[in-house]
């Protein structure tokens, strides 16, 4: 993380890695207390179950993805967005190639 109270991070150049297989994850711009990062999910992608402990705003740039969390669940496409408490465990999965972008706080030292 730079020093300074703005950090940039050119798209081309953020650190890109796959988490799970049909995922890839790009951590673009943080701070201490928040994080971007844009995934891009395969058709038919369907992520773990889990919970962590920061907050965590998800928001679907393009395609159709399924978010499950507390029991209930939501089929979101481009333009929605889901709001889920740090602690909560949730999962997601991919109905088509999607683009999603996540906003954790604080930011995700597991991510940098």
């Amino acid at each position: 993380m730079e020093n300074g109270k703005v950090v940039y991070t050119a798209g081309d150049a953020a650190k890109t890695s796959s988490p799970e297989p049909g995922a890839q994850r790009q951590t673009l711009a943080y701070n201490p207390q928040l994080m971007l990062v844009r995934n891009q999910f395969e058709k038919n992608w369907k992520g773990a179950r889990h919970s962590h402990p920061h907050h965590q705003i998800v928001y679907v740039v393009r395609g159709h993805i399924r978010f499950e969390a507390e029991g209930k669940s939501w089929d979101l496409c481009a333009g929605d967005s889901v709001a889920v408490d740090g602690g909560v465990e949730h999962q997601a999965s991919a109905y088509e190639a999607s683009e999603v972008l996540d906003l954790f706080t604080p930011y995700r030292a597991d991510y940098a």
